[in-house]
């Protein structure tokens, strides 16, 4: 059995065609996440400060 160089072309796109895919899929799921990392942060602040602002605590130094 011989390799020629039509089955070689049709294998390298065959392989170039999954590793885009795979490309694509990692790519949408990585901003997926990052997204979500985003707004588990933002969220976080916003809490803490309502939470602190809430809970102010006022220390009054008189020098005498």
């Amino acid at each position: 059995m011989t390799i020629s160089r039509d089955d070689i072309e049709r294998k390298a796109l065959e392989l170039i065609g999954a590793v885009d895919e795979t490309k694509a899929a990692a790519k949408n799921t990585a901003m997926l996440g990052a997204v979500a990392a985003a707004g588990i942060v933002v969220a976080a602040f916003v809490f803490g400060r309502r939470r602190g602002s809430r809970n102010k605590t006022v220390v009054e130094v008189y020098r005498v």
